[in-house]
């Protein structure tokens, strides 16, 4: 998967370049502006994808994060018999989102969170999040 992902950025990434020198040759044509430096097309395409790069690092880290956190979710589902639900709340929770945060990530009713959020409270045998967060951390269900 991410070697198609990694194909898809570089395809993008090529004919986006491909077309914006494109355009470059077009307007200089259009105008007959012969009067500025190639380095000034340079720097303008440097900059370009310059932010194009880090808005792809940006996405590509975030992904990474996201397939790590999967991965972690797994680790405590049998140790207090915690649901996959509960497993990815309690993960969100450690990572400061708010409930109406986690149920827009896990596309769930902000009530069916709370609902996971309490049944994880029963379960740890604890009253609030800092509590739970700190239990799991005891428990090392959690980094």
């Amino acid at each position: 998967m991410t070697k198609q992902i990694d194909l898809k950025s570089t395809l993008l990434y090529g004919i986006s370049m491909a077309i914006l020198l494109f355009l470059l040759k077009w307007l200089e044509l259009r105008f007959v502006v012969f009067d500025h430096l190639f380095e000034v097309y340079a720097a303008i395409i440097s900059v370009i994808f310059m932010v194009l790069g880090a808005w792809l690092m940006h996405n590509f880290q975030q992904r990474k994060l996201e397939k790590e956190n999967a991965k972690q979710e797994i680790v405590a589902v049998p140790e207090l018999g915690l649901s996959q639900r509960e497993m990815e709340v309690l993960v969100f929770m450690s990572q400061g989102f708010t409930n109406q945060q986690i149920a827009d990530k896990l596309f769930l009713s902000i009530h069916t969170i709370k609902t996971h959020g309490s049944n994880l409270f029963v379960k740890l045998d604890v009253k609030n999040r800092t509590q739970a967060l700190v239990r799991a951390k005891e428990l090392e269900i959690l980094e």
